[in-house]
């Protein structure tokens, strides 16, 4: 018997866990699958690479098997705030169960994905746009979905979409289980959250069909972010004028021969430019950003995680739910936005119990606001600097 079947799990899907190499479950899988295995609305906060999506897929992929749905609707829906994001937890669903299950985003063509709800998904992930687009052609009828997932809550809260979020959340019936959840769920998020999903009574919203109905309002576990931060990633800052950042990023990736580094830039304007620059350069790398097309996104990324291209430069708007095993360099080209940014680039490294190495770029404002969040975060950082090709501290460079 697996420590998944001691939660619950029916063999079943305990051997396709299996199957995928996973036996026992992570400390956030078990907390979070017995509140929901209960029925209740669960928003939980977890490390990046912890086990975040088969925490809320396993209690409701398990529950919606075992209930019959003789008019094939919708049973679950999973929003995602990007394509990457929402591709990885449909694979995810279907690694793990065979309902049929349909992925649908923007940049793809609407009358393809139309069709595609003629085939009846039990389950429905995609971006906020696409979905609402959908429902508002009456397309996609969520009223009676058995369940909405809402993962990284916080930038689905975030004022670029919260506005679309909300109208989304809004559509579901009284009855619908909901879990959210992130690597960082602030206050703001919750109360976000708990207006969109509770803060009207849905008179004659249709029944899930659950056999247990969630309560309005939501269970929180917040399971600590420091442990990921503190034990497994090495944080490492470097000096760069901004002029100077794109050739120090190229003379770090030569001393640092990483197997798969992630590069990230605030400014998405610039993904490509520091591509190009490093391609000059002969550093084999590529772009990831928002205006290739879905399929191209698709070949980038697959690319990088084959390990077939070692380097991928993006923007913080991909930085939220790469699931992209063994990266074992992240390289912050600028100092993020906020603090959320830097956890979660951060965090693309050390999954799955692995170790990792963060880089930051800084000019001295810029690390200057490193310095204030290494206390805040409670995290050790250490100035590096390049010495004849290597990577040194700034002392062993003096005595050299």
């Amino acid at each position: 018997m697996s420590g998944f079947n001691e939660l619950g799990i029916n063999e079943a899907l305990c051997q396709k866990l299996a199957a995928l190499g996973i036996t026992e479950p992570s400390a956030v899988q078990k907390q979070v699958i017995p509140q929901i295995m209960a029925g209740k609305n669960v928003i939980f906060q977890s490390a990046t690479g912890s086990g975040k999506t088969f925490a809320f897929l396993l209690p409701l992929l398990q529950k919606i098997e075992a209930e019959p749905n003789p008019t094939k609707a919708v049973r679950l829906v999973i929003v995602s705030p990007t394509f990457e994001l929402a591709s990885q937890l449909k694979q995810a669903a279907s690694s793990v169960s065979g309902l049929k299950c349909g992925l649908f985003i923007g940049g793809a063509p609407l009358k393809r994905q139309i069709d595609a709800l003629k085939e009846r998904p039990a389950i429905v992930v995609g971006t906020v746009s696409r979905l609402l687009e959908l429902c508002r052609l009456k397309k996609l009828k969520i009223e009676s979905a058995a369940a909405l997932i809402l993962d990284e809550a916080d930038r689905l809260a975030s004022k670029e979409i919260a506005e679309e979020t909300a109208e989304l959340i809004g559509l579901f019936g009284e009855k619908t289980q909901t879990i959210a959840c992130s690597a960082t769920i602030t206050k703001k998020t919750q109360k976000f959250l708990e207006d969109a999903r509770f803060s009207k009574a849905q008179d004659g919203g249709a029944r899930s069909g659950l056999a247990t109905v969630p309560e309005a309002g939501f269970e929180t576990i917040l399971l600590p972010l420091e442990d990921v931060l503190r034990e497994k990633i090495e944080h490492w800052a470097f000096f760069a004028e901004r002029r100077d950042k794109i050739d120090l990023t190229r003379s770090i990736l030569r001393a640092m021969e990483s197997k798969k580094t992630l590069v990230f830039t605030s400014r998405a304007d610039q993904v490509e430019n520091i591509c190009q620059k490093l391609k000059f350069k002969k550093i084999d790398c590529a772009a990831l950003t928002a205006k290739i097309k879905n399929q191209e996104r698709q070949a980038v990324l697959a690319h990088f995680k084959s390990g077939k291209c070692p380097v991928l430069i993006t923007s913080d708007l991909s930085s939220r739910g790469l699931d992209i095993p063994d990266i074992d360099c992240v390289i912050q080209c600028d100092f993020p936005p906020d603090e959320d940014f830097f956890v979660h680039r951060s965090g693309r490294t050390a999954r799955a119990g692995k170790s990792g190495v963060n880089i930051v770029i800084g000019d001295e404002w810029e690390l200057r606001k490193l310095a204030a969040l290494e206390k805040k975060l409670k995290i050790i950082v250490h100035p590096k600097v390049l010495y004849k090709g290597k990577v040194c501290e700034p002392a062993q460079a003096e005595r050299k």
